[in-house]
């Protein structure tokens, strides 16, 4: 796992001089963008059992040419999310867990052209499930992100597909997509993120 992240952290250096002669002339806002979403994940280990956990997470992309960008992002999900139907009405709440999965993911996404852009992505990376009973806090974040290499990391794919829409520098994104992670097997998991953008 370890390899794959060099892998990816030498590529992104390698492809550093075509990024940056792709910005000559670009307009304003046209370098990369950030962004921060709340993440909405449908774990399903078997066909019989489902959590729903949700939590937060932030990307960085950088425009690899006019409709391509590079990006990288990570989320950390602390909590499950229980939903109940009745007759004439829906209850839903949220508790924190002890089992928080920390996904990390870096890849292409390939975007139109038009003010509200549509874009489809396919990304690499990692899926690491940890287990703590502590509060959410930036250390417990850092802890998370320290045992990734551990036996609970695995490699995990991710094809997603969404829209953006920016107000000069500000927009939004919505993206849906299948967090796909090996473990004996192959499991398939939606995946929601919506959040606020900023690009330079």
């Amino acid at each position: 796992m370890r390899r794959l992240l060099w892998f990816a952290i030498l590529g992104s250096l390698l492809a550093m001089p075509s990024w940056l002669s792709a910005q000559e002339g670009a307009n304003d806002f046209n370098h990369g963008s950030v962004g921060i979403f709340a993440d909405y994940f449908r774990f399903a280990p078997t066909s019989r059992s489902t959590t729903n956990f949700v939590g937060f997470g932030a990307r960085a992309a950088f425009n690899a040419s006019h409709n391509v960008q590079l990006e990288g992002e990570m989320n950390y999900d602390f909590e499950r999310n229980f939903t109940s139907f009745c007759s004439n009405c829906v209850t839903t709440s949220f508790t924190r867990t002890s089992l928080r999965p920390l996904t990390g993911l870096f890849g292409p996404k390939f975007e139109t052209s038009v003010p509200f852009k549509f874009f489809v992505t396919g990304k690499l990376g990692f899926i690491n499930f940890t287990t703590s009973s502590a509060a959410v806090t930036p250390g417990t974040v850092g802890n998370a992100i320290s045992g990734v290499g551990s036996g609970g990391t695995h490699f995990a794919m991710y094809p997603g597909a969404g829209v953006e829409g920016f107000w000069g520098p500000f927009g939004l994104r919505l993206e849906v997509g299948d967090e796909v992670y090996l473990n004996n097997g192959t499991y398939n998991n939606l995946r929601v993120t919506f959040g606020p953008q900023l690009r330079f």
